[in-house]
């Protein structure tokens, strides 16, 4: 079924795993991801990131190890784009313990916004690596700035109003879903019950709320089997490949519709595989470099041309705000690093930066995959003045040094334990919790 093209909602017709801070960090920096504190005065700093100047950003678009990112940025196009809100806002964060959601939650507390996250702590990743995070934003927190912390199921609808009402947020970033392609081929009602179903209830208490700007992750699997070079945003995104990228084309669709009835201002984010330290333990990034650290044995799927768009987490982080900051009345943009990464070369720059060679076992490709992602986001560089600056080898360095000098020493949980389909909670908490920071 056709969708007709209007200036609010991209057209939509038949076509992986995605899953800002106020300046980047140095190279020396300890915690590149990290968003340094605020200025002393925080309201004329406070949306520093979201007004930088785009010349200066792409000027360090281009790395050793990647060709260029080229732009197609159009006038047109840029001349509708919104200004930054500038005022100081309460920021309701989903899946805040989370991986994507703690480090948006650090940038927001960082130049001086409040923020309440609620997350479910579900086992589909070890616990602890989400209680670490948790641990992490308290202690960066300093005594002006708040911290709510509420852990229970976004799909509880009396626990959710509960929170509503409570702490009255005025803008919404819902990090919260199931992801992963393949675990949602095993389990699709999960995916059904917390993507669709939670994403669904979130929007209802925002219209009824007056929630000022709804922002929530969606995914480059939407785009299943396409074979553009680069994934727009006009494409038609009708035939998703898996559970995991129906849940989030169906998010889209309903983020529309509460749109179209009740004038909620809403963004999706279709982020391209994301990593960095911190990162989830099911994703590649991660296994591949603790594997080969640990001189373990990795699986190859397929003959090593497939291609992702692989991005940092400050790059996301810096979308996701700019994002937050301009209330868009219904919009869709790619977050990622506009160019592709072989699994070939992804292999040999974790060799290289780790300092031991793999050992690959070769295996045919996985039912859901898809054989390349590569982002165009000049729609993102247009109206959120978004550019990812972080070099594939430049990202990977920066896990690797995280990953010896704290995860190693002090977190240590195997993946080949942790989700990928294997003993996941059910998608809903039955014990919840209150924790002021």
């Amino acid at each position: 079924m056709g969708f007709r093209h209007s200036e609010s909602m991209p057209a939509l017709s038949p076509v992986d795993d995605d899953s800002s801070g106020d300046e980047r960090m140095t190279d020396g920096d300890p915690h590149p991801h990290v968003a340094p504190p605020p200025a002393p005065n925080v309201r004329d700093a406070h949306c520093f990131s979201s007004c930088v100047d785009l010349n200066s950003m792409c000027s360090s678009n281009t790395s050793d190890d990647e060709s260029s990112v080229v732009i197609n940025s159009s006038p047109h196009r840029r001349a509708s784009a919104m200004s930054p809100h500038l005022g100081l806002k309460k920021v309701l964060v989903t899946g805040g313990a989370g991986f994507i959601g703690s480090s948006v939650a650090m940038h927001l507390l960082a130049r001086g916004d409040s923020v309440v996250i609620v997350d479910e702590m579900n086992d589909y990743y070890d616990v602890r690596i989400k209680e670490n995070n948790l641990r992490r934003l308290r202690e960066m927190c300093p005594p002006e700035h708040h911290l709510v912390v509420y852990v229970g199921d976004i799909c509880d609808e009396e626990f959710m109003l509960s929170v509503f009402e409570a702490e009255r947020p005025r803008w919404v970033c819902h990090m919260a879903a199931r992801a992963g392609v393949r675990p949602s081929i095993q389990d699709p009602f999960v995916y059904i019950h917390s993507n669709i179903r939670g994403t669904t209830h979130l929007m209802e208490l925002s219209h009824k709320f007056g929630i000022e700007n709804f922002v929530f992750a969606s995914s480059s699997s939407v785009y299943g089997g396409s074979k553009s070079t680069f994934f727009s945003e006009d494409e038609c995104v009708d035939n998703p490949v898996s559970p995991y990228a129906a849940s989030k084309k169906a998010c889209e669709l309903l983020a529309y519709t509460y749109h179209h009835l009740y004038r909620l201002n809403v963004t999706g984010l279709r982020f391209f595989t994301v990593y960095g330290p911190r990162g989830r333990p099911d994703m590649a990034p991660f296994k591949f470099i603790d594997r080969v650290s640990r001189g373990l044995e990795l699986q190859q799927f397929g003959d090593g041309s497939s291609s992702r768009d692989y991005t940092y987490i400050d790059d996301i982080v810096d979308g996701i705000v700019r994002a937050i900051d301009r209330p868009y009345p219904y919009q869709v943009f790619n977050l990622g690093k506009g160019s592709g990464t072989s699994l070939r070369e992804f292999i040999s720059i974790v060799e290289k930066h780790v300092g031991r060679d793999a050992i690959v076992n070769v295996l045919p490709d996985q039912p859901g995959d898809v054989p390349y992602t590569c982002a165009d986001v000049s729609k993102a560089y247009d109206l959120l003045g978004y550019s990812a600056t972080v070099s594939f080898d430049e990202g990977i360095r920066r896990t690797v040094r995280w990953y010896e000098d704290e995860y190693v020493k002090n977190i240590c949980v195997e993946p080949e334990t942790q989700a990928n389909g294997m003993g996941r909670a059910a998608s809903f908490a039955e014990i919840r919790s209150v924790v002021a920071a």
